[in-house]
């Protein structure tokens, strides 16, 4: 069960306004927007944090990193709306998708350019650093700018992960599915 309730609209008018921009026209508003939109500061400073907009990362790369993290920290709430909304256009096979949850950056799905970013979600995880060798590889790949944007990803949809998680927020309707091992 849920342990802090959504907002009900009418909502304050910054995030009313922010929700208009972001929801699908006649979609309410997912359900971690509603519930943070109970405190318009608080509303404000998470999203101020976002980084869904154009930055040094194609839309791949930055699904893997939100899906990988999220799928590591077992938020299937947050795993589930992303591979929904962005999955298909991110490339993402059934086979990824069920390596994002089950598997590991050497399953014969990835290719060379998606395994460093796998394998700096994984290291994060376990040990809220990165490996010299996984560094190497993100240089050769990536500016530092686009390097920073990794982390602050990584870092970030591990807050999301925590809320979503702790919040105990039921799934979306229509958001996917943690896919069952060995499923692909």
């Amino acid at each position: 069960m849920e342990r802090i309730a959504p907002a009900a609209a009418p909502f304050a008018p910054e995030v009313q306004a922010w929700l208009d921009r972001t929801m699908p026209p006649g979609r309410p508003p997912l359900r971690l927007f509603a519930v943070l939109a109970r405190d318009p500061r608080l509303f404000g400073r998470f999203f101020a944090g976002g980084l869904l907009d154009r930055g040094h990362l194609s839309l791949r790369e930055r699904e893997l990193v939100i899906d990988r993290t999220t799928a590591r920290r077992g938020a299937e709430y947050e795993w589930g709306v992303h591979v929904a909304l962005f999955g298909a256009k991110a490339g993402l096979t059934e086979a990824q998708r069920v390596s994002l949850v089950h598997g590991t950056p050497d399953d014969a799905c990835w290719s060379e350019d998606d395994r460093p970013l796998l394998r700096l979600c994984d290291e994060l995880h376990a040990h809220s650093s990165v490996s010299d060798d996984t560094w190497a590889m993100l240089e050769r790949r990536f500016s530092a700018e686009a390097q920073l944007e990794l982390l602050l990803l990584a870092g970030f949809y591990t807050t999301v992960s925590f809320l979503v998680n702790a919040l105990r927020l039921p799934l979306e309707a229509d958001a996917t599915r943690f896919p069952a091992a060995g499923r692909a």
